[in-house]
């Protein structure tokens, strides 16, 4: 089950979203880079899904992740997080870009509601004028305190120095 939410094919993806809008579905894009799954994530992703019937994840690609966060990031390669992310009940869709960005699978997709984290204001969420511009909605939802990637890991290397 899982692996059939994952879409290595943008194509693929954009036409199972265009089956989605058919029946009157609506589709909810996310991205970021979940290299250690954590509760708010899993709040984030829960909140993201209940603006629509269809959530879409693009994970930030390994090389992505490194140009972003530096070396020893990603925790885990993408291999794994797409399976993490897939067997999320949540998660309708987990696809991955290799650019900085998401915009171009965001053109692709053509999200009826872009969601991102509270760090963001809508006007700085990637593709938000493209998805405004198609009538969608463009979403900032607050981030769960106390939960994030890089304080668990500096948690972790306190503890295991």
């Amino acid at each position: 089950m899982t692996e059939s939410k994952i879409y290595k094919d943008w194509e693929l993806l954009s036409k199972r979203c265009e089956e989605v809008r058919a029946q009157g579905g609506k589709v909810v894009f996310t991205n970021g880079v979940f290299d250690l799954m954590h509760p708010g994530h899993l709040d984030s992703l829960r909140r993201a899904k209940a603006e629509g019937d269809f959530l879409v994840v693009a994970l930030n690609s390994d090389e992505s992740v490194r140009r972003l966060k530096g070396e020893g990031r990603p925790i885990l390669p993408l291999d794994q997080r797409y399976r993490l992310m897939a067997a999320l009940e949540d998660v309708g869709a987990v696809a991955s870009f290799e650019e900085d960005t998401p915009l171009k699978i965001i053109l692709a997709v053509r999200p009826d509601v872009l969601v991102k984290g509270g760090h963001y204001q809508v006007h700085e969420i990637v593709g938000h004028e493209f998805v405004l511009a198609c009538g969608g909605r463009v979403l900032s939802l607050p981030l769960v305190d106390g939960y994030s990637t890089t304080s668990l890991i500096a948690e972790i290397r306190r503890r295991f120095p």
